[in-house]
């Protein structure tokens, strides 16, 4: 309420009731207010005292809960790690072998190519030599008879 509003109250009342009797009404409405609020105020510390045991008892259930789903939590991490780890060594010792024998075949393949390769370049030497010395001993030249059988 602004200053012209509450004059026009005080004013009201003063012809209502009269100047003795204002101050009567005043100490009345001042003690009735005072009581109101040490009422409303009794109550708000009722309300917080009983509801100051709940709140503690879902606080302490709040904290409980946290910690336990941190203890759980952290437990299936621990196990997801050992179980990660475990494929993981599984994985490279397969990994590991496959490589292994791999290597074992490209050798064996190799050594294999190798021994036909010579076999091959054996064979060639001596059916030349074969020729060569069939060649010569019908009196025909062997690099001329070549010659004429590779055209």
């Amino acid at each position: 309420m602004s200053g012209p509003e509450i004059f026009v109250i005080i004013i009201v009342a003063l012809l209502l009731f009269g100047a003795e009797k204002l101050p009567d009404i005043a100490r009345t409405i001042g003690k009735g207010m005072r009581d109101f609020k040490k009422a409303t105020d009794e109550i708000r510390r009722e309300i917080e005292t009983s509801t100051s045991d709940f709140r503690k008892d879902l606080t302490d259930v709040s904290d409980s809960i946290k910690t336990d789903v941190t203890s759980y939590a952290d437990k299936l991490k621990n196990d997801m790690n050992d179980v990660t780890d475990s494929i993981k060594n599984d994985m490279n010792d397969v990994t590991s072998e496959a490589r292994q024998g791999m290597k074992d075949m490209s050798s064996s393949i190799n050594n294999d190519v190798n021994e036909i390769k010579e076999n091959l370049e054996n064979s060639q030497k001596d059916t030349a030599q074969q020729h060569d010395s069939t060649q010569s001993a019908s009196g025909v030249d062997p690099g001329t008879y070549y010659k004429e059988n590779k055209d």
